[in-house]
C-alpha cells in the first residue's frame, strides 16, 4: 500500500528523500513541477505518495511559499511508539532469549513439548496485550484514540489467531484425530462474536424461555460442545413433557457421539467405525421422522449428520467461513489428515462467502496455513501486519522446529535471520527499545554483528549514563572501534562543557593519546591561570593510564610532584621537579613555571638541591632565556623580573651548597 504524506504536493514541487535505518526523510525542493513523470530520487510513484508499507509520522505541517522548507519523517514501524505495546516487545524478548539458550537441551518429544509451550508462551503475550489494548480502547474519550486502540484489539487479535492455527499445524503438528480436537478448541477461543449471547441466555432466570435459547443451543452444537448444548436441552424437556421422549433421543445421540482421542486408546479405523454407526442411526432417526414435530430438534439431527445447508442456516451463528470448516470436519470427516484440510478448507470458504467479494488478508492467511504453504504464510503476514514482531517471531519459532532449513534467500542469509535482523532495527530506531535489539542481533549469526555495529553508532548518547550502558554492551562483544568512537564523542562533548576531567576520563578510555595531550594541555592552562588543579581525584589516580602520552605523563607527575611539596617531603618534590625539565617530559613552554616553582625550595633553611642540582638548574635557566630574542625578552616585565629572581636564588643557592659541602669535606 501507499501512504500519502499530508502536506506534501509534488504536482508543483518535486520531492527528494533518503532512507534511513527505520525512516525516511522526505523535503520539498525548489524545482517546480514541469510535468512529465517523477523522476529518481523524487517522491514515488503516486502524487504525494511513498512506496511500501509505511506508515508515518510527519513533522513540519506549515504552510509555506515558494521557498519555504519543510522535512517530513515517515517511519515504517510507528507501532513500536504505541505505549500499550511495549509489553508485547518486552515479554516477547524474554520468551526469545529462553528459546534460543535452550536449543540444546532437549530433544526428541520433550523438545517439542517444549517448542509447544514456547509457542503458548508467545500467545499469552499476545492476548495480554491485546487485554490491555481494549481496556484502553474502553477508557479513551478521544474518539480517535478509541479508534486506533480498537484498531489495535482486532490486529492482536488476528496474529493470535494465526499463530493459534500455526502452532497446531506446524509445531505440535498433530495428527489425524487429534487434529480435530485442536481445531475444535482454536475455534471456540477465537469466535467471540456469540459470548455476550450465551452470557446473557444462561444468566436468565429461566433460560429456556430465553429468545435467544436455540440459537445458544446452536452454537453450543457447531461449536461440539455436547456438554453445554445437553444440558440446556434437558432444561427445555422438563419444561416440555410431551416432548420429552425427543429429547432423550437426541440427548443419547449427542451422548453417544464418537469423537477422537488425544491418546492412543482407539486407533482410526476403530474411530471411524464407531462414527459410521453413530451417523447410520442419526440418519434412520431423522428419515423416520422422529424430529419432524420440532423443527429445532429436527435442525439440530440434520448439523449432527454433517448437512451442509443445515450448518449454513445457522452462518450468523459460525460469522467465519474457518468456524464452518471445523463445524462441517467435526460431522462429516472427524479423522481428517493434516495434508486434506486445505481440500476442505477451500470448498468451506467458497459456500461460506457464496462468491460475495474477494477475500480479506486474514483469509489468505489462513488458507495458506491450511495448505501447509509456510513460506506464503510469512508472507502475506509480512504484507497485511504493519511490523516486523509476528514474522520475525513465528520465524524463529518455526525455525527451531527445523521447518524453514532449506529456504535461503538469494542474497545469503536465510528468512528467519533476514526477518530478525529487520524487527531489531525496527526497535533501534525506538529510544528505550533499542536494548532489545541489541540481543536479537546477537542471534543472527551472519549479519547480525554488522548490523550492530552499524546501528550502534547512531544511538544519540544524551547522558553518560546512556553512553556507559551503549559503552559497556561495546566491550562486552569486542567492538573496539564502537568502544574508541563513543569515547571519542563523549570526551568532545564534555570538553565543549568544559568538564576536563571527563574528558580525560574518556580520551583514557578511548586510549586517545591525541586527545589525552590535548586535554592535559587545558589542565595545565588552567593550573597557570588560577594556581590549581581542578579533578584532583582523578589526576591522582591516573596510575598507567598515564603512560598514554607524554603530555598525559607529566601532568601525573607534576601533579605528585605538587602532592609531595605539600607533604614537605621537599628532597623528594626537588628530584622530581628536576627529573621533569631534564629529561624532557615537561613542555618547553612550562619550564618557567617549573623553575618558578623551584623558588621557595631554594629558599628553604635547609639546603634542598646539591650542587650538580643547582648547576641543572642553572642550564635549565639559560637555555630557556637563549633561544629568545631580545625583544622577546623583554617584553615582559614580570617574566624578565622572575628570570632575575630565579638567577639570584640559584646564585645563594649554590654559594650555600659549596659551603656546607665544604665543610662536610673538610670535616
Amino acid at each position: 500500500p501507499s501512504q500519502v504524506v499530508p502536506g506534501a504536493d509534488p504536482s508543483a514541487r518535486q520531492l527528494c528523500f533518503a532512507w534511513g535505518p527505520a525512516e525516511v526523510l522526505v523535503c520539498e525542493t525548489l524545482f517546480g513541477r514541469r510535468g512529465g513523470s517523477p523522476s529518481r530520487g523524487e517522491g514515488g510513484p503516486g502524487r504525494g505518495r511513498l512506496p511500501g508499507a509505511l506508515t508515518g509520522c510527519v513533522a513540519g505541517t506549515g504552510e509555506g511559499g515558494p521557498s519555504s522548507s519543510r522535512v517530513f519523517v515517515v517511519r515504517s514501524d510507528q507501532d513500536i511508539y504505541i505505549q500499550t505495546l511495549r509489553k508485547l516487545f518486552n515479554e516477547s524478548h524474554a520468551i526469545f532469549i529462553g528459546l534460543q539458550r535452550g536449543e540444546e537441551e532437549l530433544a526428541g518429544k520433550s523438545r517439542k513439548a517444549q517448542l509447544v509451550q514456547v509457542s503458548k508462551n508467545y500467545r499469552s503475550v499476545i492476548r495480554a496485550c491485546m487485554e490491555d489494548m481494549h481496556q484502553a480502547a474502553i477508557s479513551a474519550r478521544d474518539p480517535a484514540l478509541h479508534s486506533q486502540y480498537s484498531t489495535q484489539v482486532s490486529v492482536l487479535s488476528a496474529m493470535e489467531l494465526i499463530w493459534n492455527l500455526c502452532e497446531i499445524l506446524f509445531v505440535e503438528a498433530a495428527a489425524a484425530g487429534p487434529l480435530l480436537l485442536r481445531l475444535l478448541d482454536w475455534v471456540r477461543l477465537h469466535v467471540c462474536d456469540v459470548d455476550t449471547m450465551i452470557r446473557e441466555v444462561l444468566s436468565s432466570e429461566n433460560p429456556s424461555k430465553h429468545e435467544q435459547f436455540w440459537n445458544v443451543v446452536n452454537v453450543f452444537v457447531l461449536q461440539g460442545r455436547m456438554d453445554d448444548a445437553r444440558h440446556l436441552l434437558s432444561k427445555e424437556a422438563s419444561a416440555n413433557p410431551a416432548s420429552a421422549n425427543m429429547y432423550e433421543i437426541l440427548d443419547d445421540l449427542m451422548k453417544k457421539m464418537p469423537v477422537p482421542s488425544l491418546g492412543n486408546t482407539q486407533t482410526l479405523t476403530e474411530m471411524e467405525l464407531k462414527w459410521q454407526h453413530w451417523h447410520e442411526e442419526c440418519q434412520r432417526h431423522l428419515q423416520g421422522g422422529t424430529f419432524a414435530s420440532n423443527s429445532h430438534l429436527e435442525s439440530i439431527c440434520k448439523i449432527l449428520l454433517g448437512d451442509d445447508d443445515a450448518i449454513l442456516e445457522k452462518k450468523e451463528l459460525m460469522s467465519t467461513w474457518y468456524h464452518f470448516l471445523v463445524t462441517r470436519l467435526l460431522y462429516s470427516h472427524p479423522t481428517v489428515k493434516p495434508m486434506e484440510l486445505w481440500l476442505y478448507a477451500q470448498a468451506c470458504m467458497d459456500l461460506f462467502l457464496g462468491g460475495e467479494g474477494s477475500p480479506e488478508p486474514l483469509d489468505t492467511i489462513l488458507m495458506a496455513a491450511f495448505e501447509f504453504e509456510m513460506h506464503r504464510v510469512i508472507k502475506e503476514c509480512s504484507i497485511a501486519l504493519s511490523n516486523w514482531w509476528f514474522v520475525a517471531h513465528l520465524t524463529d519459532l518455526l525455525d527451531h522446529c527445523k521447518l524453514l532449513q532449506s529456504h535461503n534467500l538469494y542474497f545469503g542469509s536465510n528468512m528467519r535471520e533476514f526477518l530478525l535482523l529487520e524487527y531489531a532495527s525496527g526497535l533501534f530506531s525506538h529510544h528505550s527499545l533499542w536494548q532489545l535489539g541489541v540481543d536479537y542481533f546477537d542471534h543472527c549469526p551472519e549479519y547480525g554483528r554488522v548490523y550492530l555495529e552499524l546501528h550502534i553508532e547512531r544511538i544519540p548518547l544524551n547522558t553518560e549514563q546512556k553512553a556507559l550502558k551503549v559503552l559497556r554492551i561495546c566491550e562486552q562483544r569486542q567492538m573496539h572501534e564502537q568502544v574508541r568512537s563513543i569515547c571519542k564523542i563523549m570526551a568532545m562533548k564534555a570538553l565543549r562543557n568544559n568538564r576536563l576531567g571527563s574528558a580525560l576520563s574518556w580520551s583514557i578510555r578511548a586510549k586517545d593519546a591525541a586527545f589525552a595531550t590535548l586535554i592535559s594541555d587545558r589542565f595545565l592552562k588552567d593550573y597557570c591561570e588560577r594556581g590549581s588543579f581542578s579533578d584532583l581525584d582523578l589526576i591522582d589516580n591516573l596510575g598507567p593510564s598515564m603512560l598514554l602520552s607524554d603530555r598525559l605523563t607529566f601532568l601525573g607527575k607534576y601533579r605528585e610532584f605538587h602532592r609531595l611539596y605539600g607533604e614537605k617531603r621537599f628532597s623528594e618534590a626537588a628530584k622530581l621537579l628536576l627529573m621533569l625539565m631534564t629529561a624532557h617530559i615537561a613542555p618547553c613552554s612550562f619550564w618557567m613555571t617549573l623553575l618558578t616553582d623551584a623558588l621557595p625550595l631554594l629558599e628553604q633553611e635547609e639546603v634542598i638541591f646539591s650542587a650538580e642540582q643547582t648547576y641543572e638548574l642553572m642550564r635549565c635557566l639559560e637555555d630557556l632565556t637563549a633561544g629568545k630574542s631580545d625583544k622577546q625578552k623583554f617584553q615582559d616585565d614580570n617574566e624578565t623580573t622572575k628570570v632575575e629572581m630565579l638567577r639570584l636564588a640559584l646564585a645563594r643557592n649554590l654559594a650555600r651548597v659549596i659551603v656546607k659541602e665544604g665543610t662536610l669535606d673538610g670535616s
